[in-house]
């Protein structure tokens, strides 16, 4: 029976990154007109890298400040940007859509490409996506490499993976629904105005995946890579309290937004490593202390292999998607509790408080909507 769960999982996975594209470098080329949006909220510590990937490329670049409460505005001004104040969002507007809509009103450039303050472009990157939008159109997405630095944004592993399986953009066919990567958007201008832009999601905790379902909705194509070492980013750098808070944020609205294919999916192959987990730790107790007989199932031995199978599977897909270390997949039921809690503080925090605190705001999770911005 393990070994069939095991491989249904192992098939799960193979099925949800089967097409797990990664954006490559562009040749050396005349960027056409093109306007990069970032918008920011308390994001001094982070905008220096981003502004610095982008010095030289020769392309407009707004920092839209949505009312930080540090050097946000001074530190973009000081590395050459274009900043402009985004104020108070209106009713029903949540700040970073609303942000990100005072940038491109601002603009006037034939391409938009909006950029999160965490993502930090290789120097032939803003070629590749070019070159990517010119082959396919519509809206172009990537999810950045995750770059870990610090202990605990180790325990950020399963969120990314299942960030991406879940997604269903990386099955063969695209996935039925079309999905979305918020960190770094590419679009004509033209393609963007057709869509409504921001203001068709205006209200929405997960701007990204409405903004792909817009796309869609105007009958223009979505495509979605993974950054590779052409984009990463640098997820929660502030602590503890910060990953939490963000992934409580976004991930259960993120699991309600998933396809039914790729959520069974995704459910199977975490489901797995659950039962892997339980079940050769009851082991292992029932092998040193003999107790815990009744509970266990199979010989150790049976449960070593299977934990060094589901370490593997974890691996070969932390590896496609952040710079974690050997001992986050060696000792994979870690970062999997951590999933586990704050998965069901978000579930919580959506079905009874219906909102969470980010960056000094409350966020509506229910209504989808934001006291004064988010």
């Amino acid at each position: 029976m393990l070994v069939v769960v095991l491989l249904l999982a192992g098939g799960a996975a193979a099925w949800l990154a089967a097409d797990l594209r990664t954006i490559v470098g562009g040749a050396t080329r005349s960027v056409p007109s093109l306007a990069v949006v970032v918008p920011a909220r308390d994001e001094e510590a982070t905008l220096p890298a981003v502004l610095d990937s982008l010095h030289g490329l020769g392309v407009d670049v707004v920092v839209v400040d949505d009312d930080s409460r540090d050097a946000t505005a001074s530190v973009a001004r000081a590395a050459g940007a274009r900043v402009l104040a985004a104020g108070t969002p209106p009713p029903g507007w949540t700040g970073k859509a609303w942000a990100c809509h005072v940038g491109a009103e601002a603009t006037t450039s034939d391409l938009l490409l909006f950029l999160d303050a965490d993502t930090v472009l290789a120097p032939d990157a803003l070629a590749g996506l070019v070159d990517l939008h010119d082959r396919h159109g519509g809206l172009v997405s990537v999810q950045p490499f995750h770059a870990v630095e610090r202990p605990h944004e180790q325990v950020s592993a399963y969120f990314n993976v299942v960030a991406v399986l879940a997604s269903g953009a990386f099955t063969r066919d695209g996935g039925r629904r079309p999905m979305a990567f918020g960190p770094c958007l590419l679009t004509s201008r033209a393609d963007y105005e057709r869509a409504g832009g921001h203001g068709s999601v205006r209200s929405a905790i997960l701007d990204d995946v409405e903004l792909a379902v817009a796309y869609h909705r105007a009958g223009l194509p979505v495509r979605c890579w993974v950054g590779g070492d052409r984009l990463r980013m640098r997820s929660y750098p502030g602590g503890l309290g910060q990953l939490v808070s963000g992934w409580t944020k976004n991930i259960a609205s993120g699991a309600s937004a998933a396809a039914p294919g790729p959520t069974l999916g995704t459910v199977l192959w975490i489901s797995a490593h659950h039962a892997v987990a339980v079940g050769a730790l009851l082991a292992l107790v029932e092998a040193v202390t003999g107790w815990g007989a009744a509970l266990s199932y199979g010989h150790p031995l049976v449960w070593a292999v299977a934990w060094v199978v589901a370490a593997g599977q974890l691996r070969s897909l932390l590896a496609r998607v952040g710079s974690f270390r050997w001992w986050t997949w060696a000792v994979f039921p870690v970062p999997l509790l951590a999933f586990d809690l704050v998965f069901a503080r978000s579930a919580a925090q959506t079905a009874l408080r219906r909102s969470v605190r980010w960056r000094g705001r409350a966020v509506d999770l229910r209504h989808r909507s934001v006291e004064g911005g988010a």
